[in-house]
């Protein structure tokens, strides 16, 4: 396969690409991402073999709305509070699944985690692609992920589809936090624990 190198105004024939199965990097404003539909277990598997990532560890839901959470995920009055202040952003929440989300995407836990990027056109592939994608970052496990075009073609040049040009911004992941009946930080990014704490106790 040669992977094809697209511009931003491509975003149709990236949609195309995802929509066949095929997977497509592209910048966010954290790092790169590389992206498949999230319905089809075929795309799943391919993103596993390209990344050399275990099976059993899950990939983050990215969709285009806010309003897009509560299709796949539980929505309590603490995590629309969360979703309300802070996304679109760096920020993945880990969240109870809807039960007609494959297996695959939520896992034995039952739990989904999902991240809307900050930049306008992730935005509007997704919504060109008419479905969510699952997005890890794009690199091979265990090592840096790519934070431009020309980085990430060089690791999955000939294995994925497409990269879409374009640089990553703050070069810093995104937070991860899982929300039940508190909020509890997995992962410290762009976003601290505090500012969540503080913002949504500021909306009791």
């Amino acid at each position: 396969m040669k992977t094809k190198v697209l511009n931003s105004h491509q975003l149709g024939e990236a949609a195309n690409f995802l929509l066949s199965g095929e997977i497509v990097a592209f910048p966010t404003e954290t790092v790169f991402g590389l992206g498949v539909v999230y319905d089809n277990e075929d795309s799943f598997k391919k993103l596993i073999e390209v990344k050399h990532r275990p099976a059993n560890k899950l990939f983050t839901l990215m969709v285009a709305d806010p309003d897009d959470i509560a299709k796949y995920a539980v929505v309590t009055p603490l995590i629309q509070k969360v979703i309300d202040n802070f996304m679109v952003g760096p920020l993945t929440i880990i969240l109870p699944a809807k039960e007609d989300v494959p297996h695959y995407v939520k896992g034995d836990n039952n739990e989904i985690g999902i991240r809307i990027s900050s930049l306008a056109f992730v935005r509007k592939l997704i919504r060109e692609t008419g479905k969510p994608l699952l997005v890890p970052s794009a690199n091979k496990t265990g090592e840096p992920p790519a934070l431009n075009d020309k980085q990430a073609l060089k690791i999955f040049d000939g294995e994925i589809a497409a990269v879409i040009e374009g640089q990553s911004r703050s070069h810093i992941p995104s937070t991860v936090v899982r929300i039940n009946d508190k909020i509890t930080l997995i992962r410290q990014g762009a976003i601290s624990l505090e500012e969540i704490l503080e913002k949504v106790e500021e909306e009791q």
